[in-house]
């Protein structure tokens, strides 16, 4: 049976507006993959991603919730 986590990593979003994730994707088999992303306001994703996180403002730290299929 797959478990679904409450959160794949953590957000934050710098004083200039910029977010950046750090994510985790753990695999069936013990796999493990770690990746930083970076998203500035100019970002054609950035709305999205935002929009995943929630409401966070400067300076803030969150939970990255899973996404869905």
């Amino acid at each position: 049976m797959d478990t679904v986590r409450d959160s794949i990593g953590e957000a934050r979003m710098l004083e200039d507006g910029t977010i950046v994730l750090w994510l985790r994707a753990e695999g069936p088999n013990g796999q493990v993959g770690d990746g930083f992303l970076r998203y500035e306001l100019s970002d054609p994703k950035y709305a999205e991603i935002k929009k995943h996180i929630g409401d966070i403002k400067p300076g803030e730290s969150k939970p990255v919730p899973p996404w869905t299929k």
